[in-house]
């Protein structure tokens, strides 16, 4: 590190200030960030008082735990799967180059032989962890790595990962705990089936030293703070057991050293899932830029990780690396940690490879004169081996249970390690729980309001709160309504950003002409036919675990409303929706942990064989994107998989809000926005035609649904497939959202309407059929959308239970009578469409008629 990147520190604490935050610790005042900055620097008998507060928090939380006067760690091997990697870090020795690795014998990457050698070796001597380390995608710089993993069959680095820990599970019993680096959201739906635990030290979020020439992580793309800190997130949005933490002494203030710690507390709080945080002082090493560079002081380390302590909370997991502290373990006892992380004894440290192991005997001894006994753990912390699902895939939990105490959730001293089969679980289709809900949720409805779990599943929700008041704040608009008309009456695609949210706000008489000219477009474009389609909705499970805010329809396996549909009954009720007329059926589903990534073919396949002659529209974009990282296959492979069983088409649904910032409070877990496009974009690509979505009305303002709009219109003009765009209304009464106070009570009149006639103009000419929902609307307001831009009613639905679930008080059927009497209020004749807007045979016009109002018992019948 350079001078160029140091930067001097503030001036030492006054007595006056340091007191002051000594004494706000000692009383269990929360810290600020001011303050915290001022504690780093206690010394002498200041650290001393520091660090008994924080002892006592940390002995709080221990009780709290049922573990008091228990100190963790984890008897581990470390294997370094390759030590390639694309960041220049200026401190690191780990990483190296493809001819050092040459020159040593060495290929680019571990062979798998070599891992499970030492994987096997290690279970041997009772090691339950195997700790997989490598560089940040190798690949992206050395063309060597590339060249490795094509010829071993693996599309990228990840794919080894994922592959490599399988055989580390089947064949040793170790379980692995994964630190690839930066991760995007899907790796860790790839990684998560195959790991209990993953992790990445924060390091620190002064961005300067990124950033700026001579800063220690100057030439790495993966330590910009930012990127490191969405890893967390995502991390905590996919329910993985995570771990985190500082490197301290590379060039950080105080100040920014304080503003890391509390950057930590508030992605553990928002998600529940950072499981321990390491503080490790940073030590200098020959060979590398920052060779001149002190360390780290053992003060420096004990009050960091005091206040870390007091920041993070009683509950919160503190390690320390017994290697790096020269033998004085009481001190950092003394300070707050409760566990001392991975210590093998077979393998080195290769990040710190002069820094030897301490002897697991010696780490007891030491914990015991500080008065705690030291117990054994996995790599995954005991609260996670408690809570289960969603934190632990179902595919994992043999592997787990092999090895944990049930009650305390620690390592079994007597287990045996060896190897367990990673395999889907079984009866993935086995009838299960409310399976007529289709039918009794207009009947007998929900049996209560939320899950039982509503505090926990779906992260913290005051973080969340917090989080949502800046998106919820109304813009400002000055542009000229009337001059916005005028544009959108002579040529819409012309309309600019300005003008488009201008008519988004429209109220009064300038939103009765936006309608007015949304409809005279709607009448040139695709006539005056109102459409739709006898189809039927098949949502063959509700148990889901992924965490969606705004969701009514998940639930639990063990939830009294909770079901899953055999193959059987789904093939039943397609079958019995094609005697009935039907030319589609519309299948979707929760994300069911224990549903494997192939049962997406069955569910097509089973519907084909029973009725060839059905479309199967089915599988959202998180369904894809589930079936795809479940079974290990690209996105493109998978779905070209699913289109061979059958898939036509699929929904565009689990779009809610194309953008982030409205995601990440709508949904703990879902695909990102990037993810759902490239789903769709794919899927087009490979024939497979799609519609769209939007649901509004809950926590996003009309500058959010104008980039929604453009997202959509840009992928059509790309690829062309989509085959409508569909307004979602926000169903609020049940959403768990709106029940914690956060989001609206759904959309307005006056919001459905400018939705509607913006969703005609600004999708022009791109996207032509507009499509209204009556199962969110009702009769009189579908009617008002087909006023207001819409030219399609959607289907018939025959059952429905997502937005009944959520509250939605206009059933789950109407009739093509019905439908045609929607369009008739609006002043429109009504005919049927396929799924993609074609003619509907004869035979099957002829077959829904017939039927038309008189369904079997199977399905429910209400009227509005």
């Amino acid at each position: 590190m350079t001078s160029s990147a140091q930067q001097p520190q503030a001036p030492a604490p006054t007595a006056n200030a340091m007191r002051r935050a000594l004494r706000r610790a000692r009383d269990g005042v929360a810290l600020d960030t001011a303050e915290a900055a001022v504690l780093l620097r206690a010394r002498g008998e200041d650290l001393v008082d520091l660090a008994a507060s924080a002892a006592r928090v940390r002995d709080a939380g221990l009780a709290a735990a049922g573990r008091p006067g228990v100190i963790t760690y984890s008897k581990s091997v470390f294997v370094p799967l390759t030590r390639l990697c694309r960041d220049k870090c200026h401190y690191c020795t780990f990483v190296t180059v493809p001819g050092k690795l040459r020159r040593a014998g060495h290929g680019m990457f571990m062979s798998p032989d070599e891992v499970l050698d030492i994987a096997r070796r290690g279970a041997a001597l009772g090691c339950k962890e195997a700790l997989i380390t490598l560089g940040d995608k190798p690949e992206d710089r050395w063309p060597e790595a590339r060249e490795w993993l094509d010829a071993h069959g693996y599309d990228d680095t990840i794919a080894y990962v994922r592959a490599i820990s399988i055989r580390i599970l089947e064949e040793t019993g170790l379980l692995p705990h994964l630190n690839p680096g930066v991760l995007s959201w899907t790796d860790f739906q790839r990684l998560k089936p195959v790991a209990p635990s993953m992790g990445m030290m924060l390091e620190t979020t002064a961005t300067r030293l990124w950033s700026e020439p001579g800063g220690p992580h100057f030439g790495s793309p993966d330590k910009e703070p930012a990127v490191r800190l969405r890893v967390l997130e995502d991390a905590g949005r996919s329910s993985v057991p995570f771990t985190s933490g500082l490197l301290i002494g590379i060039g950080e203030t105080y100040e920014e050293r304080a503003e890391s710690l509390f950057a930590l507390r508030r992605v553990a709080r928002s998600y529940h899932g950072v499981q321990e945080l390491i503080i490790q002082n940073f030590r200098a090493k020959p060979d590398t830029a920052m060779r001149g560079m002190p360390d780290a002081e053992l003060d420096e380390l004990v009050a960091t990780v005091a206040v870390a302590r007091h920041i993070m909370g009683p509950s919160a997991c503190l390690q320390a690396p017994p290697n790096l502290v020269d033998s004085e373990y009481g001190r950092l006892i003394g300070a707050g940690i409760d566990d001392w992380g991975g210590v093998s004894p077979l393998t080195i440290d290769h990040v710190n490879p002069e820094r030897p192991w301490p002897r697991i005997e010696q780490l007891a001894a030491e914990s015991a004169a500080a008065g705690f006994e030291l117990r054994e753990r996995l790599c995954v912390y005991p609260e996670f081996v408690l809570r289960g699902e969603p934190w632990l895939d179902p595919r994992l939990l043999p592997h787990v249970r092999a090895l944990a105490d049930p009650l305390t959730g620690l390592a079994r001293p007597d287990a045996v390690v060896e190897g367990h089969p990673w395999q889907e679980p079984e009866e993935a289709f086995t009838s299960t729980g409310r399976t007529d809900l289709h039918r009794t949720i207009d009947t007998e409805g929900r049996t209560a309001d939320r899950r039982d779990d509503f505090d926990e599943v779906y992260g913290d929700w005051e973080a969340l709160r917090e989080a949502a008041a800046p998106g919820m704040a109304p813009s400002r608009i000055d542009t000229d309504v009337r001059a916005a008309l005028a544009t959108a009456a002579d040529d819409p695609t012309k309309l600019t950003d300005d003008e488009a949210l201008a008519l988004l706000h429209a109220d009064g008489p300038a939103l009765d002409a936006l309608c007015r000219i949304a409809d005279e477009l709607r009448r040139d474009v695709v006539g005056d036919d109102v459409t739709y389609i006898v189809t039927r909705n098949i949502n063959f499970t509700n148990v889901c675990y992924t965490g969606c805010r705004f969701c009514a329809f998940a639930q639990r396996r063990t939830d009294a409303d909770a079901y899953s549909l055999s193959l059987s009954q789904v093939a039943d009720r397609a079958e019995q929706a094609w005697e009935l007329g039907a030319v589609e059926v519309c299948m979707q589903g929760g994300i069911h942990p224990d549903l494997p990534g192939t049962a997406y073919f069955d569910i097509a396949r089973a519907v084909k064989e029973r009725v060839p002659g059905m479309h199967v529209h089915a599988f959202s974009p998180m369904e894809v994107v589930n079936g795809a990282t479940r079974t290990g296959l690209s996105i493109r492979e998978w779905l070209t998989a699913a289109k061979e069983a059958g898939l036509d088409s699929i929904p565009g649904t689990a779009a809610e809000i194309l953008d982030d910032e409205v995601r990440w409070i709508l949904t703990k877990g879902k695909l990102p926005t990037a993810t759902w496009i490239e789903v769709v974009k794919t899927a087009h690509e490979l024939g497979i035609r799609s519609s769209s979505t939007m649901m509004y009305g809950h926590v996003d303002q009309p500058r959010h649904w104008l980039g929604h709009f453009r997202t959509l219109a840009r992928i059509q003009q790309e690829t062309g497939g989509f085959t409508e765009f569909v307004t979602l209304p926000f169903i609020h009464t049940n959403a768990p959202v709106y029940l914690a106070g956060i989001a609206r009570p759904g959309p307005t009149t006056r919001d459905n309407r400018a939705v509607m006639a913006m969703a005609r103009l600004l999708l022009h000419p791109h996207i032509t059929n507009i499509q209204t929902s009556w199962v969110k609307l009702g009769t009189e307001g579908a009617a008002e959308m087909l006023r207001s831009g819409a030219n399609d009613l959607g289907g018939t639905l025959m059952e429905e239970t997502i937005s009944r679930m959520a509250g939605s008080s206009y059933g789950s059927y109407r009739s093509i009578k019905d439908l045609v009497a929607i369009a008739e209020a609006a002043g429109r004749p009504a005919r049927p469409r396929t799924t993609l807007y074609g003619e509907v045979p004869p035979e099957r016009r002829a077959a829904a008629l017939a039927s038309d109002g008189h369904l079997p018992e199977l399905l429910p019948v209400l009227g509005d």
